[in-house]
């Protein structure tokens, strides 16, 4: 094998591996029947943090996997968070990119779109 086809091998190689890698969010998803996220319940006390999240989180206005209403109090349905600065029930971390989950901040109808 010359070391010109050698190099054409590891370059195809590379884009296989590329083209199956994906850069978009988890592949994971919302399960709807429980509004949770592995697990995660999205509703509820929430508290946000720099390090050590239970999920991350990036503000979208379009698409998002989760319309978000902050409420003063009774955050039981999904989508509403009351936000809190001790005994959270779920530590959230607003990021750029690669994030967990997409969400839009709104004032009526959280919730999965």
């Amino acid at each position: 094998m010359t070391k010109q086809s050698l190099i054409i091998l590891l370059f195809s190689s590379s884009l296989l591996v590329l083209t199956n890698y994906s850069f978009a969010q988890s592949k994971e998803k919302i399960n709807k029947d429980s509004c949770s996220f592995k697990g995660i319940e999205l509703h509820g006390k929430i508290q946000f943090v720099e390090s050590f999240p239970d999920l991350t989180v990036q503000v979208v206005e379009s698409f998002p996997d989760l319309k978000v209403k902050i409420v003063d109090s009774f955050p039981n349905d999904c989508g509403e968070w009351q936000i809190v600065d001790s005994f959270p029930d779920i530590k959230v971390k607003i990021v750029e990119s690669f994030a967990n989950i997409k969400i839009k901040f709104v004032e009526s109808f959280p919730g999965i779109p």
